[in-house]
């Protein structure tokens, strides 16, 4: 496909039929993310936010229209094809962290690098131990999650998110399960991860955490109706 953008969204319908009930989750979403850009998509809930990053994300697949990721035109792309790019080029972010029980800290950020024939055993342990440093949770990393708090859990994810070196960070509401301390602590990072040039697409509710994005959606009823850069973003 084209070349604009790490993600170039265009003409994207998702629609969900259930007991011949059809629910219109995305309507026309046309959306270009440029390399470096940290983008925050608002709205209400049931706005079609989750729904679009799971399209972006290649965990779901769109109705019609079309999208290209890094180069990669999504369309053309089989089940197992779409794992392998994922994998490679998508770190995701989740509000319930994600993390497995019974690994610890540092065979969580590795696991996702276990399913890649291009990296070594040797490179991932090296990459493991460089996005452990990167958010300041080394000294954890034989320890289990259980034995973490809320915060030093999300910042294990957002190691697991960056291990690879993806092309683009997708977070969903990485603050709802913080409190207010922990939560200003990981949007600290991940805007430390912004200005180191990563590209990232965050959903949330927090207006205080959208406004240090330096680009905002704003969706309603599955549609985008505002796309505005943010002047003053991380400066909050």
């Amino acid at each position: 496909m084209n070349n604009a953008g790490i993600v170039a969204l265009s003409h994207i319908n998702k629609v969900f039929i259930s007991d011949e009930l059809e629910t219109h989750a995305l309507t026309d979403v046309n959306l270009v993310i440029e390399e470096g850009e940290f983008v925050s998509i608002t709205g209400p809930s049931g706005c079609g936010k989750s729904t679009l990053l799971s399209v972006i994300g290649l965990l779901d697949i769109a109705s019609t229209g079309n999208y290209s990721l890094s180069g990669y035109d999504v369309n053309t792309l089989d089940k197992q094809q779409r794992a392998v790019i994922r994998n490679k080029e998508i770190g995701f972010i989740f509000q319930a962290f994600n993390l497995i029980s019974d690994l610890t800290v540092a065979e969580n950020v590795e696991l996702p690098l276990t399913y890649r024939s291009d990296i070594s055993k040797e490179q991932r342990k090296s990459m493991v131990k460089t996005a452990l440093e990167q958010v300041d949770i080394q000294h954890r990393a034989s320890h289990f999650p259980s034995q973490l708090s809320g915060g030093q859990q999300q910042r294990v994810a957002v190691a697991r998110a960056i291990a690879g070196k993806p092309s683009l960070i997708l977070a969903d509401e990485p603050t709802g399960n913080l409190d207010s301390k922990n939560a200003a602590t990981v949007m600290a990072l991940i805007d430390e991860l912004h200005q180191s040039g990563s590209t990232i697409c965050m959903v949330t509710h927090d207006p205080k955490s959208a406004a240090r994005a330096s680009r905002t959606i704003e969706m309603f009823d599955g549609k985008v109706v505002l796309d505005k850069s943010n002047k003053f973003a991380a400066a909050v």
